[in-house]
């Protein structure tokens, strides 16, 4: 793959006093996505993880139903913990409001994390934006939404794009849409949970030759390893779904990481990038001792 246009590669976006790219800390995103179940203490509870564990921000996902749900799924009856419902009263029913996302803006700042979402139709981008939150996600899903995204360019903050279940073509031409300053990709493959053997971690680096932007990896397996992985792959952010409990009702509870987990993770992380260094061969100088002690020529 290469860069289809002869253009400037991107090495850093900075989102809010971050730099994001490559050389710089791993930005580490703990995705609340839905697992808040509608309930804003669950949220809190989950801000308090993403937090303690040090994560870098939280994030969420917001939707007008009404727009977002297709026809054909409206009126499909579904069960849930609060009886049975239509897939939109369903949908309706989990969907924060301005007096929830006011709750968890306060609760973020007082955590000290960052808090953005996922705006699945352009009122959501609206919404998103009376609240002045520092970066967007397109979620994969979206990727192919020209308004959507015309939306998120316009209004000048940095995006992150999962590419997950998208041709190059599809890629190609919503990169085009998006100023790319301000892009980061990331590699995704949106099936939860998502096996191992199709996780394609080696797109990363792909990517990055073909549109010459930063590149991170969204997970939706289960288990650390592959994240790490990606990580040492060169992956600029790291995205899991957290949940308190796997075992909790919804449909990506499952895919999600538990508390200690997410501990254990961003504690992986952290040593990963460590250890990958500059890339610059020389001879350091706690090498030095040994160097005297056991190098018997030269």
């Amino acid at each position: 793959m290469t860069t289809p246009v002869n253009v400037p590669r991107v090495d850093h976006v900075r989102i809010h006093d971050m730099s994001v790219g490559i050389n710089s800390p791993v930005f580490i995103i703990a995705e609340i996505g839905i697992n808040h179940n509608g309930d804003v203490e669950l949220a809190r509870q989950l801000i308090d993880v993403a937090a303690s564990a040090g994560c870098d921000a939280v994030k969420f996902q917001k939707r007008t139903p009404a727009i977002c749900v297709p026809p054909e799924q409206a009126a499909q009856i579904r069960e849930t913990p609060w009886g049975s419902m239509t897939y939109l009263e369903y949908k309706e029913r989990i969907e924060f409001g301005r007096d929830a996302f006011a709750l968890i803006d306060q609760h973020c700042r007082a955590r000290k994390i960052l808090w953005f979402a996922s705006p699945w139709d352009v009122p959501s981008v609206d919404f998103l934006e009376s609240f002045e939150t520092p970066v967007y996600k397109i979620a994969s899903a979206c990727l192919t939404d020209d308004e959507l995204l015309r939306a998120v360019k316009s209004t000048g903050k940095p995006v992150i794009m999962s590419t997950g279940m998208s041709t190059l073509e599809e890629i190609d031409h919503a990169v085009s849409q998006l100023d790319r300053e301000q892009l980061i990709l990331g590699q995704a493959t949106p099936t939860y949970p998502c096996k191992p053997e199709e996780l394609n971690l080696r797109a990363i680096h792909s990517l990055r030759e073909r549109y010459g932007v930063p590149v991170g990896y969204s997970g939706h397996e289960t288990g650390l390893q592959t994240t790490i992985a990606a990580v040492a792959l060169g992956a600029v952010f790291v995205e899991r779904h957290i949940t308190l409990d796997r075992t909790m009702w919804g449909t990506d509870h499952a895919a999600s990481v538990e508390p200690s987990g997410l501990s254990r993770l961003v504690r992986d992380v952290r040593v990963v990038e460590a250890a990958l260094g500059d890339g610059h061969k020389i001879r350091l100088q706690s090498e030095e001792a040994v160097l005297k002690k056991l190098r018997r020529v030269g």
